[in-house]
C-alpha cells in the first residue's frame, strides 16, 4: 500500500509542475497617460531656463579606456621591441617576446577604436543642436 501511496504522490507532484503560470499583469506604461506620475516640486516648470548637465553617455568611459588600452599596446610593443629580446624576420626572439607581441597586437586595434568612438561621441555632444 505504501508504494501505491508514493505513486499518487508523485502523479500530484507532477500535475502541479507542469500546470501552466496564472497570467500575469500587464505593467503599466511610463508614457502613457494613466501611469502615475510623481508630484512636481512647487515652482517648477517643464520649460526651465537653466543649462541642464548632460546626461552621462558613456563618452567618458570610452576616452579613458580608450586612452588606456592603446597607451598599454604602445608600452608592450616597446617592450617587444627594446626590453623582450627585438623582433626577428620570423618574430621575437623570447617566449615573453611572443606573450608581450601577443598583448601588443590586442590593445593597439581594440584601444584605437575604443577611443575613437569616445572622440566622435564627444565631438557629436558638443554639436549645439544635439538632442
Amino acid at each position: 500500500m505504501r508504494v501505491g501511496s508514493q505513486k499518487a504522490i508523485q502523479k500530484e507532484k507532477l500535475a502541479q509542475a507542469t500546470q501552466p503560470a496564472p497570467p500575469k499583469k500587464p505593467l503599466p506604461e511610463l508614457d502613457s497617460p494613466t501611469a502615475p506620475r510623481a508630484p512636481k516640486p512647487s515652482g517648477a516648470s517643464s520649460t526651465s531656463t537653466k543649462a541642464q548637465p548632460a546626461p552621462d553617455d558613456g563618452t567618458n568611459q570610452l576616452l579613458k579606456s580608450g586612452g588606456w588600452t592603446l597607451a598599454t599596446g604602445i608600452v608592450f610593443a616597446l617592450l617587444t621591441k627594446f626590453a623582450l629580446g627585438g623582433i626577428g624576420p620570423q618574430g621575437p626572439h623570447t617566449n615573453t617576446g611572443w606573450m608581450a607581441l601577443i598583448v601588443t597586437m590586442m590593445c593597439l586595434p581594440f584601444g584605437f577604436l575604443l577611443f575613437l568612438l569616445g572622440a566622435l561621441k564627444w565631438l557629436r555632444n558638443r554639436r549645439p543642436n544635439h538632442r
